[in-house]
């Protein structure tokens, strides 16, 4: 895979599935089993009749004299699909929830089945890698996976890549669904997330705890945790930063001496640590200034990608912003100068832009210059934003000192000194990675929202849903025949 394509969403076809009328529910069978395409349904349609008796089974829990004794109720999202048209009758009677189920949705689909003569098609989305291994499974059945054209305006859905990356894919998902169009940023987004926690959280001995946790995770433990195991790499990854940083600032459960401060230690150089989450957050958002204008040229072509705020305005101006910053707090006017008049002329492109998407007039020159304004304020607090990582940075290390001095005083106090101490530095540790934890990966989840992905996301995508229903299990299809068989 090219490094191109990791970073751009899964790659998706337009298909229809032409196929002879009476193999109909046989080809769906398969589409369903399969489960990599997305059929296009029929909205507010009237329930079939597997839905008619599944409603009605719903609405009666309790379970009919004549099911079988210790019989239990399937889940009502288990839905699974027969090989065969079952009975419904003899599903219902039996209470068989799974395949009614299954059988619903599969009427649902077949009625989004456009009909002429004996022949059925339907369309839906499905993964250009797909394709010819669906082909060849459809062909068995007679039918015939056509690729179509997009039809114009219709943005196809999207689905985030597997793979290592699949890992960070929920920092993305969760502050929406990027346009299909868009850049996948979810392993950039990962490793930014990761390396933010671990400039809050730097300790060697907290990130080796994380890394145990990723560890155990990988492992399946604790089992209850297991749903959760796919994460483990994102978890590895925050330890790994946290112990990186750690090594840094020559913290290992606090400044206990073990470790040489190879860089700065954070309360004795705030200072230092401060200038340096600025100057990081600055290069964050512009390579997110950067990354946003690929976005808008993709969605609108270059015109958009020169005049948005998120696009190469928005990113000229930063980038002048930045530059005429540092050029008066290091007082060089040679940096300031240059950095002035890039700014101006990313402003005026992004003027540009915003009045040119009013109305025109006096009232779109209002809007223009107030939009402009929140620009610029935008630039500087977001910026000042990232000051959050030395702020909570200081206080880990500054909760892990006071850890630290009450156990050392303690220890020197005898036999019962030292078993307070060791309680104390049990449960002062404890408490302080458990909170440390969560306020460092609240605030790097709230620096990569608002000051990161509002600059790659002007708009949302649609998620990429499958259509996927597994076969009934074995024994439950041969009992299902049985069921079905006459005498």
């Amino acid at each position: 895979m090219r490094w191109s394509e990791v970073m751009t969403p899964v790659r998706m076809r337009r298909v229809a599935v032409v196929v002879p009328h009476p193999a109909l529910r046989d080809t769906l069978v398969r589409i369903a089993e399969a489960g990599c395409v997305e059929l296009d349904r029929v909205e507010e349609a009237a329930p079939g009749a597997a839905a008619q008796r599944l409603q009605r089974l719903q609405a009666r829990p309790e379970a009919p004299a004549t099911a079988p004794a210790g019989t239990a109720l399937p889940a009502p999202g288990a839905a699974s699909l027969a090989l065969s048209a079952p009975d419904l009758d003899e599903l219902e009677q039996h209470r068989d929830l799974g395949l009614l189920a299954g059988e619903a949705q599969l009427e649902e689909r077949a009625r989004g089945a456009v009909v002429r003569g004996e022949v059925a098609a339907l369309a839906g989305w499905c993964p250009a890698a797909e394709v010819p291994r669906l082909a060849r499974r459809l062909a068995a059945a007679g039918g015939a996976l056509v690729p179509l054209r997009p039809p114009p305006g219709a943005d196809p859905p999207t689905q985030l890549r597997p793979g290592p990356s699949a890992s960070f894919a929920p920092l993305v998902t969760t502050y929406g669904t990027p346009p299909y169009t868009d850049v996948d940023p979810s392993w950039p987004a990962g490793i930014t997330y990761v390396a933010m926690f671990g400039i809050m959280f730097g300790d060697v001995g907290h990130g080796a705890l994380l890394l145990l946790g990723a560890l155990a995770l990988r492992l399946g433990r604790p089992r209850g945790l297991a749903r959760y195991r796919r994460l483990w790499p994102f978890l590895a990854g925050a330890g790994s930063a946290a112990v990186l940083a750690g090594v840094a600032y020559g913290e290992f459960f606090g400044p206990t001496g073990v470790l040489p401060v190879l860089w700065l230690s954070p309360l004795a150089s705030p200072a230092r640590l401060l200038a340096a989450a600025v100057v990081l957050g600055a290069g964050l958002l512009a390579l997110a200034h950067a990354a946003g204008a690929v976005n808008r040229w993709r969605e609108g072509g270059p015109g958009k990608a020169l005049y948005a705020a998120s696009g190469c305005a928005g990113l000229l101006f930063f980038l002048g912003f930045a530059l005429s910053a540092a050029g008066l707090v290091l007082h060089r006017p040679d940096l300031a100068v240059p950095g002035a008049v890039l700014a101006a002329a990313g402003l005026a492109l992004v003027a540009a832009g915003l009045f040119r998407a009013t109305a025109g007039g006096f009232a779109g020159l209002a809007e223009t210059v107030v939009r402009l304004f929140d620009v610029v304020v935008r630039a500087a607090t977001n910026t000042l934003s990232f000051a959050r990582l030395a702020a909570f940075g200081l206080t880990h290390a500054a909760l892990a000192d006071l850890v630290w001095r009450g156990t050392a005083g303690l220890a020197g106090r005898g036999a019962a000194g030292l078993a307070g101490a060791v309680a104390l530095f049990a449960v002062g540790t404890a408490a302080s990675f458990a909170l440390e934890a969560l306020v460092a990966g609240v605030q790097a989840l709230r620096l990569e929202f608002y000051e990161i992905f509002s600059r790659l996301f002007e708009t949302e995508g649609r998620p990429f849903r499958p259509w996927h229903v597994p076969l009934a299990a074995p024994a439950e299809a041969e009992r299902e025949v049985a069921a079905c068989s006459p005498g």
